[in-house]
């Protein structure tokens, strides 16, 4: 089950050409997050982020660490939570 959450963050700072390269290699490279499964566009003047991860905690963290190292862009999060369930029954490999 996936569940989106949405929201506009900023304060229409403009977006130069490599701030959508930037913020995808701080989710990837920074150590507090290593986010891979995230994805950055950019559209007019927000960046937009994209993706699933596990928890609403981790979905604030990483708009949290993109707020505190590129201050004032404007940000649409479009974020699911991904709720990983434990199986049900042993997964038979061949």
């Amino acid at each position: 089950m996936t569940t989106q959450h949405h929201a506009d963050i900023g304060t229409n700072r403009p977006l130069d050409e490599y701030a959508e390269a930037e913020v995808q290699r701080l989710l990837t490279e920074d150590g507090r997050v290593a986010e891979q499964g995230l994805t950055v566009s950019r559209r007019e003047h927000t960046l937009i982020l994209c993706g699933d991860v596990e928890s609403a905690q981790r979905r604030d963290e990483i708009v949290r660490l993109i707020r505190e190292q590129f201050p004032g862009i404007d940000l649409q999060v479009d974020i699911g939570l991904t709720r990983a369930n434990a199986p049900a029954e042993a997964e038979e490999l061949s």
